[in-house]
């Protein structure tokens, strides 16, 4: 299996980019600098911007010139304020970092205070409201209301608990925070952020060092969060000494920007601005082509073998860095089967693992619904990993080969397509469907590709049936057994519990998005969910992508975000005429959803009620 986490190792050729982001740093002569490492999910950003770090490290070795801080943001999601948890955590790190130095000690406590106050300043923002509108709040706590009043805007009174919120906090930070408010409370807004800015700088300067921020999974949060994550980055930013380096889908970012406006006429102009004004060196995690795949598919699999002890570190990392090399070089000869087989030097065991690299690497990095995604790779792979040890346990005797074919049937053909599949398998007596061996043989002749059904029209198909091992001779049904999350509600081994029965009478009674059954949903369990989803979407296709069928499908992407990406499949095979706009705003709200609107907005043929929609024109 392969781990679905953030790594410095280097199996896509990224370190190249990593090498130049790291030499700007180092190039910037303490300047400040901000870079944006943007691209899509599952790309490889967070693996980018640790290999930055690490290489930025590297040839810093000895200089202790930089000071690094990585924060993630999604971390901190529904637990802090993500604003002041950024602000708290580079206060700790240089606080910890200056003991360590033995430099610059008082200046670090001078800052950490400085952020101690906006931490207060936060939970009194209420009280001190009710305190301008002519409440009262005596003793020590009442200096800092009344400094705190100058940050606030007059509004409703605060409540009982906002007050306890604030005394409890006062009690813990107020030692903290002495010397900074005076008793006459006179506070202002721009004076605190100047403040801070300026404690920031000379604390940097004391210390002689540049502190290197790597922000993760900014693009994970929900657009509060990521926007209180970007104006805590905004603070100290275009400071001297200080370097941001940034992971995050930019379409994320932007559709976070246009949310928090929420209300307000903005155009495009204005949220490139916003994004340009925080990101200064925009650099785009690329997409893979097919010598990128076939080189990340064949060194995935020589991860395992090394795992299970059929070769040794020494004999992997030599062949990374020869298939890396060929990679490089795709304008020329390129990673052949023959370049791969001499990387591993004739190692048996990687002898069918070349082959299926090799063959399966074009439809991987073609297929719309993986297209050289790293994170689906991955999960395509350990996938298949599973279901041959599951066959295996129940003692089904499959090629790992066809098993592997099967699994990519699945995942890039469509619902109507796989669901033909299984319906002719279920038909014959042996499990080996009689369309399948005779267009197997009509291709082995060299005869065009007619499809058996339309939703067979599809190039992938075509390109997939020509891939070995032919199936045609083989009984497909214990393949197919393994195979159940696109299989159609018919088949006997998704039957449903009667609770889950009960929620998907509720569902199709429904025409919209409720949180009752949503809460339902969450109670079920996301397997049966899953299959109450299967069906969803199946009705969907036979009412013609109706408003109603689709409301029906997102109470279960409402309930388990998970399973949104059967529901985005969906969306993203309607065609142009079946799109109704009064969808768009609902889907405008749902984070998942911004593939589709992508799609739908760069349709040419799409209504133009749909694009005024997506467009907010």
């Amino acid at each position: 299996m392969w781990n679905d986490i953030e790594t410095t190792d280097d199996l896509l050729n990224y370190s190249v980019i990593a090498q130049t982001a790291a030499q700007l740093i180092k190039d910037s002569d303490s300047m400040p600098l901000s870079i944006g490492v943007s691209g899509s999910w599952g790309t490889g950003k967070s693996s980018l911007v640790k290999m930055i770090g690490k290489t930025l490290k590297e040839q810093d070795a000895g200089s202790d010139q930089f000071v690094f801080l990585e924060f993630n943001a999604w971390l901190y999601q529904g637990y802090d304020d993500a604003r002041l948890a950024l602000l708290q955590s580079v206060s700790d790190c240089l606080m910890i970092e200056a003991e360590r130095r033995k430099s610059g000690i008082e200046k670090a406590k001078e800052f950490a205070k400085r952020i101690n106050w906006l931490k207060v300043g936060t939970l009194l923002a209420p009280v001190a409201t009710g305190a301008v509108l002519g409440g009262t709040v005596a003793g020590p706590l009442g200096a800092v209301v009344g400094a705190v009043g100058g940050l606030v805007q007059r509004g409703s009174a605060a409540s009982d608990e906002d007050y306890n919120k604030v005394v409890e906090a006062y009690e813990n930070l107020g030692p903290s925070i002495s010397g900074l408010v005076s008793q006459k409370g006179e506070v202002s807004l721009p004076k605190e952020i100047n403040g801070v800015r300026t404690a920031f700088e000379d604390l940097l300067e004391s210390m002689n060092i540049t502190l290197v921020v790597l922000v993760d999974d900014l693009d994970r949060c929900l657009p509060d969060t990521a926007i209180s994550t970007l104006e805590a980055m905004r603070l100290l930013l275009l400071l001297p000494r200080t370097a941001f380096i940034i992971a995050a889908d930019e379409q994320m970012i932007r559709h976070a920007v246009r949310h928090h406006f929420k209300g307000i006429e903005i155009s495009d102009d204005l949220v490139t601005s916003y994004f340009d004004k925080l990101i200064q060196i925009p650099l785009r995690v690329p997409r893979l082509g097919h010598a990128e795949v076939k080189g990340y598919l064949v060194l995935l699999f020589a991860q395992l073998e090394v795992k299970r002890k059929r070769m040794t570190e020494q004999a992997y990392n030599e062949a990374r860095k020869a298939v890396l090399a060929a990679v490089k070089e795709s304008w020329g000869a390129g990673l052949t089967r023959k370049s791969m087989n001499d990387a591993f030097k004739g190692t048996s065991a990687m002898t069918p693992l070349i082959n299926i690299s090799d063959q399966i690497a074009g439809v991987l990095t073609t297929a719309n619904q993986i297209a050289g995604n790293p994170r689906l790779i991955k999960r395509f792979l350990n996938d298949l990993n599973i279901r041959k040890a599951v066959a295996d346990a129940e003692g089904m005797s499959l090629e790992y080969e066809a098993l592997m074919k099967l699994q990519l049937f699945e995942r890039c053909a469509s619902s109507a397509a796989f669901e033909f599949l299984v319906t002719e398998a279920g038909k014959s007596d042996d499990g080996m469907p009689e369309f399948l061996n005779e267009l197997e043989a009509s291709l082995a002749e060299g005869k065009v590709y007619k499809e058996p059904t339309e939703s067979w029209k599809d190039p992938f198909i075509e390109s997939w049936m020509r891939m070995n091992p032919r199936l045609s001779d083989l009984d497909l049904r214990p393949i197919l057994n393994l195979s159940r999350t696109k299989v159609s509600a018919t088949v006997s081994y998704d039957k449903l519990s009667g609770k889950a029965l009960e929620i998907l009478d509720a569902i199709q009674s429904s025409k919209r998005i409720e949180k009752l059954i949503v809460d339902e949903l969450r109670l079920l369990g996301e397997t049966e969910a899953e299959q109450i989803l299967i069906r969803l979407l199946s009705t969907a296709r036979a009412e013609q992508f109706s408003n109603e069928s689709i409301l029906r499908a997102m109470n279960v992407a409402e309930a388990y975000q998970t399973l949104s990406g059967m529901l985005v499949t969906l969306l993203l095979e309607m065609v142009p005429r079946r799109i109704n706009a009064p969808l768009v705003p609902i889907l405008k709200e749902k984070s998942w959803a911004v593939p589709v609107l992508r799609k739908w907005g760069d349709d040419k043929n799409a209504p133009q009620s749909i694009l005024k929609a997506i467009n907010n024109q």
